[in-house]
């Protein structure tokens, strides 16, 4: 007599909600300790690198080198995430990040900035981490949540983002007392947050949301292949058209907020404004990111994802037009990148929730960190895009630019998605 073969374990539905819940709130205190670690490291990082190297132009590469982690580290994450679940995932991701501290604490040290260059580069892991979290909130939730659940956890990301930069100053006074150089004492404090988010996904991301929607499914493992990461994610996307339609928002919302974003505080700054006036500017932008954030997951499981990537690229374009058109109104420039954080908020959030609902679990993680890896590289060159653009031809030019690439790809999501199926002959 022949045994059948066994049945993955099933959980009923009150456990599974349960489990979600859980989950939420793990991954929202990993952020908003993770995302006070990334802030306060980022904060004095361009300033540290020109005091170092004592050249301007090398201190901008603070803020690539930690883009170019951030990019780097996303399919190591995923692809461990893939065959470990997301504990081990985002683990590796806080483990990077905590390196690239303590390296960064050493490089200060040592009076070297190329050293401080290559910690930022690991840093970045906190980054990765923070964007393969948001994923990890979806792995569970049920049909027609996915959004608002995702929405969360970056919503929490709010905490760090605006409490980080002013934890700086006391992080390095404190240093300094313990014997630390100045402005190794943020680094040293990063490595603290980085620290205790690796504690609270370890000790407490248990059962793992992966894992164990993995096993409800019917899947114990990643699909064949799953440990190439980039074949396997390229391989569903050919498939899977709306997976693509999600990535390419994904990538052009972030190139537009970056490449804008990134290049306001220069323009305020040659038009007369004050630090104080700028950091305004910035704040209102980067509330409009996230403050906001689960309106549009509710939002995107209401009305629809594509409608709300649909919403984010307008905002987007009106944010272009107003930013290219706002001449030395700064209340214009104001509005623009509140308008820039929203259009990204519904292009991240619905675009990610539609990347979650397109593509089978045991697939997903591929997928999901070759959308971070093209996000932060997308982000990346648009960085150094836009500086050109706006050295050599001017902020209004910019704004074109943006609204040109914005408006491009808005067109060509709303005509891909109404596009009836194709009928064999």
């Amino acid at each position: 007599m022949t045994n059948a073969p066994a049945k993955p374990a099933v959980s009923s539905p009150d456990r599974i909600r349960a489990v979600q819940r859980r989950t939420l709130v793990v991954l929202s205190a990993a952020q908003i300790v993770g995302g006070v670690g990334i802030a306060v490291g980022l904060a004095l990082s361009s300033v540290v690198v020109d005091r170092l190297s004592g050249s301007t132009v090398i201190s901008g590469l603070a803020g690539t080198a930690t883009v170019l982690g951030a990019a780097l580290l996303a399919l190591p994450t995923a692809k461990v995430s893939g065959s470990g679940g997301r504990r081990a995932g985002l683990s590796l991701a806080y483990v990077a990040a905590l390196t690239g501290c303590a390296i960064s604490v050493l490089a200060i040290s040592l009076h070297t900035w190329p050293l401080l260059l290559g910690g930022l580069v690991l840093v970045g892991g906190g980054s990765a981490a923070s964007l393969a979290a948001r994923y990890a909130a979806t792995d569970l939730s049920p049909q027609g949540r996915s959004a608002r659940h995702l929405s969360l956890v970056v919503w929490a990301s709010t905490v760090g983002s605006v409490a980080g930069p002013n934890l700086a100053k006391p992080a390095d006074q404190i240093g300094m007392r313990l014997g630390l150089v100045e402005t190794a004492g943020p680094f040293a404090f990063a490595a603290l947050a980085f620290g205790l988010a690796l504690v609270v996904v370890l000790g407490f991301l248990r059962p793992d949301p992966l894992v164990l929607a993995r096993t409800q499914n019917g899947t114990q493992n990643a699909a064949p292949g799953g440990g190439r990461t980039v074949r396997t994610a390229w391989q569903v996307l050919r498939t899977t058209p709306a997976a693509r339609r999600a990535l390419v928002m994904i990538a052009v919302s972030h190139t537009a907020m970056v490449s804008i974003m990134s290049m306001t505080p220069v323009k305020l700054h040659h038009d007369g404004s004050n630090l104080d006036v700028i950091g305004i500017v910035i704040s209102l932008h980067i509330a409009g990111m996230y403050v906001l954030s689960p309106v549009v997951g509710w939002l995107a499981d209401r009305a629809g994802k594509v409608p709300v990537l649909v919403l984010g690229a307008v905002l987007l374009l009106a944010a272009a037009a107003l930013a290219g058109t706002a001449g030395h109104q700064v209340w214009q420039v104001t509005t623009a990148l509140v308008l820039l954080g929203l259009g990204w908020s519904c292009g991240l959030v619905a675009g990610s929730a539609l990347v979650t609902e397109a593509v089978g679990i045991d697939r997903r993680p591929a997928v999901q960190g070759l959308s971070d890896l093209l996000m932060n590289v997308c982000g990346a060159t648009g960085t150094l895009v836009a500086g050109s653009i706006v050295g050599l031809l001017g902020y209004g030019i910019l704004g074109l630019v943006v609204g040109v690439m914005v408006g491009t790809a808005g067109l060509w999501l709303v005509l891909t998605h109404r596009r009836p199926p194709r009928h064999p002959a």
